[in-house]
């Protein structure tokens, strides 16, 4: 299809979907018909229909000559990575599931190994087209009209308005990616290194491409360096019965195709997997590999959670309630080894995921100080609550500790906080001017609302 016929499709979408919405009533209620969520915020079933996206999940085109993608907002990193590999470059920064959006990356929040370099997804933005809680479509740049809404959309999650269209930076890339996983005994060697190779970019003398870390104990914790390299004497696999995170404990060096290091999170899930058995050897060769993704174990996930299949389970044989401790959050990077002790004495789950970032710009809604180093710390899954305690126990925890060490948590799962700490946390002062100017009738949620409230 030819670039022209591609944007005429695009302006057709755009017309149906201004339609859509117009035709909505309001004070009705305005949301997203999506087929796949990478959200851990539970809702009940919206009563009536979403707004039709679908038209939406296309890549516009790519210019490798300015290293520029222009995508639509329900674009998967999928897809946008298929297209732009054959042309040798890839997005600053691809969150770690398949299935995430771009649009759902830059109005909420993703970061991955190239974080400690290139920041965060949305800040490889160069344009937006919006279309705002006011039913207007507007293009927002970091110096026109609509820089407020550039600059305030990110951690807005969809409650200003809905990206169309999104342009956004590219890196070369090389066809290989060489690793090497560094272990570390003790939570302070590991952050002093990090820190160190956040604010240098190299490692004995050569550039780093990607940095991540894994924590597997208190006395087990790995950093992974990666390389862009054009020769590999030989690449491992892990989409079928071998287990990446595994390898991390297991080699020193790797060697992996540029997709499959990209890639390389999604088959488990990172190791979430394994609440499905499917790293048991015997499950894992007859799942067929088509189906280790994480949008599958998401759907599996969601049945639970409807059903409370697991939580039936648990009531029959006598065992307390479980938590679900399914979160990210960033502290300064000297404060991590204070929140991992924190993590490992009060919360016990492992492994855990840690990823640095430095951030380019001040964004507002996520005030992360620009150019300071963090380390996001992921952690996903279930613990038991103790006897006597809130079923949010853990969580609450979590969050308290996280303030006390200037960190910030991301909104994409469950969230306890008061008004008043949610507001003092992310900007509510700009987050209501902004509100007031593109969506005056309120008829998108308020952040607070649909992150804390569950709404």
């Amino acid at each position: 299809m030819t670039e022209l016929a591609v944007n005429d499709d695009h302006q057709r979408a755009v017309e149906a979907l201004r339609r859509s919405y117009d035709a909505i009533p309001k004070g009705s209620p305005v949301r997203l018909a999506k087929r796949t969520s990478n959200l851990f915020r539970w809702r009940d079933p919206a009563q009536g229909p979403g707004l039709d996206v679908s038209g939406f999940g296309r890549v516009l085109s790519v210019d490798p000559e300015s290293r520029t993608a222009q995508v639509q907002g329900m674009t998967t990193y999928e897809d946008l990575v298929d297209a732009t590999l054959p042309h040798g470059l890839m997005p600053t920064v691809v969150p770690q599931l398949k299935t995430i959006t771009l649009g759902g990356a830059v109005t909420g929040l993703g970061v991955e190994s190239t974080s400690f370099r290139q920041g965060l997804p949305h800040e490889a933005v160069r344009e937006l087209d919006i279309l705002t809680g006011g039913g207007e479509i507007v293009t927002a740049t970091r110096d026109n009209e609509h820089s407020d809404l550039f600059y305030g959309f990110p951690n807005s999650y969809g409650t200003l308005g809905y990206s169309l269209r999104i342009v956004i930076d590219l890196i070369p890339v090389k066809r290989f990616v060489r690793l090497r996983h560094l272990r570390f005994d003790s939570a302070g060697e590991l952050a002093r290194a990090m820190g160190t190779i956040t604010e240098s970019g190299e490692y004995e003398g050569e550039t780093v491409d990607f940095m991540d870390g894994t924590v597997f104990s208190a006395a087990e914790q790995y950093i992974t360096l990666g390389f862009f390299t054009d020769e590999a004497p030989y690449t491992s696999d892990y989409t079928g019965q071998r287990i990446y995170y595994r390898s991390i404990q297991q080699r020193s060096v790797d060697f992996l195709t540029v997709r499959d290091y990209i890639w390389r999170w999604d088959t488990d899930w990172f190791w979430c997997s394994g609440a499905f058995g499917v790293q048991n050897p015997t499950v894992r060769r007859v799942w067929p590999d088509k189906y280790k993704r994480s949008d599958v174990y998401r759907k599996l996930v969601a049945y639970d959670r409807r059903y409370q299949l697991v939580a039936r389970v648990d009531r029959w044989s006598g065992k307390r309630p479980r938590e679900d401790v399914i979160q990210d959050i960033e502290v300064p990077v000297e404060n991590l080894p204070a929140f991992l002790d924190f993590f490992h004495e009060k919360v016990g789950m492992k492994p855990v995921w840690l990823c640095p970032i430095k951030a380019r710009e001040n964004w507002p809604l996520y005030p992360l100080e620009a150019g300071r180093a963090y380390v996001n710390a992921g952690f996903w899954g279930t613990v038991r609550i103790p006897p006597g305690q809130i079923p949010e126990y853990h969580n609450r925890m979590i969050e308290r500790e996280v303030a006390r060490l200037d960190g910030h948590k991301s909104l994409y799962s469950t969230a306890f906080y008061s008004r008043d700490e949610f507001w003092k946390h992310y900007d509510g002062q700009t987050y209501r001017r902004l509100k007031g100017t593109y969506d005056p009738d309120a008829r998108l949620l308020d952040l607070y609302d649909k992150c804390v409230r569950g709404r």
